[in-house]
């Protein structure tokens, strides 16, 4: 699917200010952007590359984006469709924002910015910040002759371009591998020597070995005796308290009984007395009354007399009842204190008992730890004379294993590294692409009117030859065909980029490409050139000449800059 750019829109870039910069991307096949220097006019790589990855087309920091008077408040948003689907992206600083819009609708932003702009990359533009810099924007600022580089150097250029720069990686990765390959056989040959001698040492000591450990089931069979005496003597003591504690339980079985009469006592003595004091109050009645205060008549003596006398009596009788009582009474709360005292010697026995079950706890308790011990000691005592040999022989058996995959993964490596050398997988790669290359950049020498016959080597050395087989250097060259060489080198590298990421998009940007030898026939064949790159490309050329060939392009963008700030001059 081809990426269609729309548009691009920013303000508080660099020095565009709080007002939005619009910039039409499919608006004329040609457009020419155009100003003096510093005007703003090569903002818009910084602006596009902004929205799209979140970092400036030319070496400036994300904080340096912002417009230095505003410093607040940067926007950079682009318009760009694929197939059926309409994408708009707006990111911003102070306040950080990002945002993906499909046909309208704001994408999940639940992931994290990272996930988001990967995202963005992987599975939305399927174009990565490197690959997009070597095929839409061709930039001055960041772009170095071909020609003018080292062999060296230009092998870079083309395993870049070819995204072959990982077998470079790989091959770095692979020296420390082999560092570490080296450095794992030396450990593992020391790790060998190592139990190879630890297994004669236990041969000659195993016969002491299995003494030290006898001694020591010997020593935990002593603790484990004393504990089992501990328990032995402990329950002696227990079940004498214990004999002990049933004779006084059987002198407390009248306890109950003796409990029941003490309350009955009490609560018949409380009755009598309460009877006492009812008699005694009504003898005071007729002691102290002749009248009945009801009635208001005498109360004859006689009968005054009889119910005194009768009174006295029945108090006498119930004094002396209870005389008596309080005599039961204090047998039965005698014996009680008695079964209290009796009480006080059971739960000093039953604390002793507590306390053997105690000591009988903490001694079983320790039994249990010293059998394990003892279990654990009476299996190395047996296990002694092989349970270490075969240890160690385990331990060598997998080192020798370990030596055999060392080994086999030095062989690996070795092969390995031949393939990652200038001479393996990258030069079949690149022995595919360069007669492509030779014949692209052949192919827009002729466009620009050079006829010369120009032919890179699978080492990246140039052989150029005029119409008449006359070999050539690169500096023999005026400045305008150097130009035009580095241009039709530009363009083919654009088409392989193209072809190698199967990436294809509508916009292509020269920044002051045009500012250098080229003459106004040179222009002339360049603008052709672009205009027959593709039917629906879109082509911008950044340029401070715009005064010399603006009449060759369809449309003309012209910055200025106005207190400070850049704009679009009407």
């Amino acid at each position: 699917m081809k990426i269609h750019f729309k548009r691009v829109r920013y303000k508080n870039l660099l020095s565009s200010g709080n007002s939005f910069t619009e910039i039409l991307l499919d608006k004329s096949k040609t457009t020419l952007i155009s100003g003096s220097n510093g005007s703003g006019k090569s903002t818009l790589l910084d602006a596009i590359t902004f929205a799209l990855y979140g970092k400036a087309f030319r070496k400036i920091s994300k904080n340096q984006l912002i417009n230095s008077i505003n410093e607040k408040e940067l926007i950079a948003e682009i318009e760009f469709s694929i197939g059926s689907n309409n994408y708009y992206i707006r990111r911003g600083i102070k306040p950080n924002f990002f945002e993906i819009s499909l046909n309208g609708t704001l994408l999940n932003q639940d992931a994290a910015v990272r996930d988001y702009q990967a995202y963005l990359e992987q599975n939305i533009l399927k174009l990565n910040y490197k690959s997009f810099t070597q095929i839409v924007i061709l930039g001055s600022a960041t772009y170095v002759p071909f020609m003018e580089l080292s062999t060296g150097q230009r092998r870079e250029i083309i395993e870049d371009l070819l995204d072959i720069q990982v077998f470079s990686t790989m091959n770095t990765l692979l020296k420390d591998k082999i560092s570490s390959n080296k450095t794992d056989i030396t450990e593992n040959a020391y790790q060998k020597d190592l139990v190879e001698t630890r297994i004669e040492s236990a041969k000659d000591h195993n016969q002491s070995i299995r003494q030290i450990r006898e001694d020591e089931a010997d020593k935990i069979r002593e603790k484990m005796d004393r504990h089992i005496k501990v328990i032995e003597e402990a329950k002696l003591v227990m079940e004498a308290k214990n004999e002990e504690l049933d004779a006084l339980i059987k002198d407390v079985e009248d306890k109950p009984n003796m409990k029941s009469k003490s309350e009955k006592a009490k609560s018949l003595r409380r009755d009598i007395e309460s009877q006492i004091r009812s008699y005694k109050k009504e003898l005071a009645f007729y002691h102290d009354h002749d009248d009945c205060p009801t009635c208001k008549q005498g109360i004859e003596h006689d009968f005054k007399s009889s119910i005194i006398v009768a009174k006295d009596e029945k108090v006498c009788e119930l004094e002396e009842g209870l005389a008596k009582l309080a005599e039961k009474a204090k047998i039965y709360d005698d014996r009680l204190e008695v079964i209290s005292g009796i009480e006080d010697q059971m739960r000093d026995i039953n604390l002793g008992i507590g306390d053997q079950r105690a000591s009988i706890k903490v001694a079983k308790n320790a039994l249990i730890s010293y059998k394990n011990e003892l279990d654990t000691a009476e299996e190395e005592v047996e296990a002694v004379d092989t349970a270490k040999l075969d240890g160690y022989y385990k331990d060598l058996k997998q080192i020798e294993k370990d030596q055999t995959t060392l080994y086999n993964e030095k062989e690996v490596i070795g092969v390995t590294a031949a393939m990652l050398k200038d001479g393996g997988i990258k030069a079949k790669i690149i022995k595919q692409y360069v007669p492509v290359m030779n014949k692209l950049i052949n192919k827009y020498l002729s466009a620009f009117d050079l006829f010369v016959d120009f032919r890179l080597d699978e080492n990246f050395n140039e052989v150029i030859r005029s119409r008449f087989r006359d070999n050539f250097s690169y500096a023999s060259f005026s400045e305008g065909e150097k130009l035009r060489i580095t241009l039709a080198i530009m363009l083919a590298w654009r088409a392989v980029a193209k072809l190698r990421n199967s990436v294809s998009t509508n916009l292509l940007i020269l920044d002051e490409t045009l500012d250098g030898a080229l003459d106004g026939v040179g222009i002339e064949m360049l603008i052709d050139t672009l205009h027959n790159l593709n039917s629906d490309d879109n082509i911008f050329v950044i340029s401070h000449r715009g005064h010399q060939f603006g009449d060759k392009f369809m449309s003309h963008v012209k910055f200025d800059k106005v207190k400070n700030f850049s704009q679009i001059a009407a």
